[in-house]
């Protein structure tokens, strides 16, 4: 039996012809061929809600909302509609967005361009509201899952000896990143201090990088320096890819399907090395953007209780987490087995 496969594509359908020659019980050689035709009907997606506002003065840069979509990389984004960002005022405008199949999203939004006004001060302060890490604890705690905290160098100095006495189960760290796409890499200036303070008190510790990776063979170079920096220590945890670059994503010209595959590879070359990965993200990019991945998920989602639909292993539910041995607010996690 031989097979043969062919492939092209038009602007809006994906056709693949599979030719083949077997040989029946007869040993006559007969020849098939059939075709299979894929074709995007997913419409792109518009990142914006139903107003928008700016300053009187200032110009409207419709280019900075998110527009993308799941195979095309440069979809036409364009507003119709007529408004004047020097004279104060409501909008009604139109917010397209087509990609090269032809398929159309279309949000319906105002434009607010409002006047700075002077205010003073009244000397009121708002009260700042805290998530106790220990009544995280009484509530979600059981025997399948632990609780803990992601950090970086924003936390300052942690006395790890406090935060496990104070019921930490675990600790993530940033090992690092790179400043902007091919900017250099930058290691956390406190992931060595943080990692072996962890480690001298029996924490589990697990890492995440943040990436601006633009291309496949950029975030496998993330993976190999992240490789390096951690190979003198015990990573308990997963490895986290953490992209979030959403207010330049169109000029990355990514689509959804090429920013999942840049995730994967990094996750691939972190298998490859011996380490488990997952990938970071909040409920709604997970819903709109990123493919479907066989990765772990670590979940973003700041509230009392999840809607996500989707199957996640980490669940960070905050990021003004209090806990004693840090002296700023902290994301608290749960990792669930």
């Amino acid at each position: 039996m031989s097979l043969e496969i062919f492939s092209f594509f038009d602007t809006s359908i994906y056709i693949f012809i599979i030719n083949f020659t077997f040989i029946n019980d007869q040993g006559i050689k007969l020849h098939y061929s059939y075709n299979i035709e894929i074709v995007d009907v997913t419409e792109p997606v518009i990142w914006l809600g139903t107003s928008y506002s700016i300053k009187k003065g200032n110009k409207f840069n419709h280019e900075s909302i998110l527009c993308g979509d799941d195979y095309d990389p440069k979809p036409k984004c364009y507003v119709e509609g007529d408004y004047n960002t020097d004279e104060v005022g409501e909008y009604p405008l139109v917010f397209k967005a087509v990609d090269s199949s032809g398929n159309t999203a279309i949000q319906e939004f105002t434009l607010k361009v409002y006047e700075q006004k002077n205010t003073t001060s009244n000397n009121t302060t708002s009260k700042v509201i805290r998530t106790n890490f220990s009544d995280v604890v009484k509530k979600y705690k059981n025997s399948n899952n632990k609780i803990g905290i992601d950090v970086s160098s924003w936390q300052k100095d942690i006395d790890f000896k406090k935060i496990k006495e104070a019921g930490a189960e675990f600790v993530i760290f940033r090992v690092g990143g790179t400043r902007g796409p091919n900017g250099e890499y930058f290691l956390d200036e406190k992931f060595i201090q943080n990692i072996e303070g962890a480690k001298a008190n029996e924490l589990p510790v697990g890492i995440y990088f943040n990436s601006y990776a633009d291309n496949i063979l950029s975030s496998i170079n993330d993976a190999n320096w992240v490789i390096d920096q951690i190979k003198d220590y015990q990573i308990d945890l997963p490895i986290g890819f953490d992209w979030e670059d959403w207010t330049s994503f169109n000029e990355y010209k990514l689509s959804f399907y090429n920013l999942s595959n840049i995730s994967d590879s990094f996750l691939d070359r972190i298998g490859e090395a011996g380490y488990s990965g997952t990938l970071y993200s909040s409920k709604k990019y997970l819903e709109y953007i990123w493919f479907p991945t066989k990765y772990d998920i670590w979940l973003a989602h700041y509230t009392d209780k999840t809607d996500y639909q989707g199957e996640y292993r980490i669940w960070q539910l905050c990021e003004n987490g209090k806990i004693d041995g840090i002296n700023t607010d902290v994301d608290i996690d749960i990792i669930y087995y």
